[in-house]
């Protein structure tokens, strides 16, 4: 994907993160003042659900189980060209399978010459295809994909950290949840110093880095976030 379309979806995103406030934003605090919530495809421990119709792509990590023989348990990346290699059966495509048709197409593999009606299950514990985008005064803003967990600085080094201009005070997480635009405004220099906790960001959340000077489209709302980490319904 060119450079040109991944900055035009990132100013997509965050256009409609930020639709309906200009002229500042109407910051209020929310039932999460005490807290950083993850997004609405995260649940509390972690684990990134999205979608319930996800399909499985290159390079998520996916743990295999049959259920009764635990030498077929296997956790395997899948490649490239979405394929996967099971033993006994060999190479399966799992690329644009959703997880119950990736269950039944491995179930179907092993009882044609090796199991009775095995019961199989997938767990998808990496989703590369989770994506963070990465917007404003950084050296390479754009979207990235997010493997794993994830802070905010390993975030804004995926992009090369800061830009000449940068406001290292001025960094805004923009993110869904419960079905609500929120935002919450961090100072990266308390958080490198160890006076302020490096937040997990999460597949889907905005990043955005104000400059110095003062001209990003998005002071209003920095400037109407006070810097603590916390979170605030726009």
């Amino acid at each position: 994907m060119s450079g040109f379309v991944l900055r035009s979806l990132a100013a997509c995103s965050l256009a409609l993160f930020l639709a309906g406030c200009g002229g500042g934003p109407a910051v209020r605090t929310t039932p999460y003042a005490n807290a950083l919530p993850p997004s609405d495809t995260t649940t509390l421990n972690g684990v990134y659900e999205g979608t319930t119709d996800y399909r499985v792509g290159p390079q998520d990590q996916l743990e295999i189980a049959v259920f009764g023989v635990p030498d077929l348990t296997r956790t395997v990346r899948v490649n490239s060209n979405g394929e996967i290699s099971l033993p006994l059966v060999g190479g399966i495509v799992a690329g644009g399978k959703t997880v119950p048709e990736l269950e039944q197409l491995i179930a179907e593999s092993l009882s044609k010459n090796y199991l009775q009606n095995p019961q199989v299950t997938v767990f998808v514990k990496e989703y590369a295809s989770q994506r963070i985008t990465l917007e404003g005064s950084f050296k390479r803003p754009g979207i990235y994909p997010l493997t794993g967990k994830t802070t905010l600085l390993q975030a804004m080094a995926i992009a090369g950290g800061f830009d000449q201009m940068a406001e290292p005070s001025k960094v805004v997480v923009f993110r869904q949840v419960q079905g609500k635009k929120m935002a919450a405004a961090f100072d990266v220099r308390a958080i490198r110093r160890g006076d302020a906790e490096d937040p997990l960001v999460y597949g889907d959340d905005i990043v955005v880095v104000g400059d110095a000077a003062g001209k990003s489209a998005y002071q209003n709302v920095m400037k109407a976030l006070p810097l603590v980490g916390l979170f605030f319904l726009l």
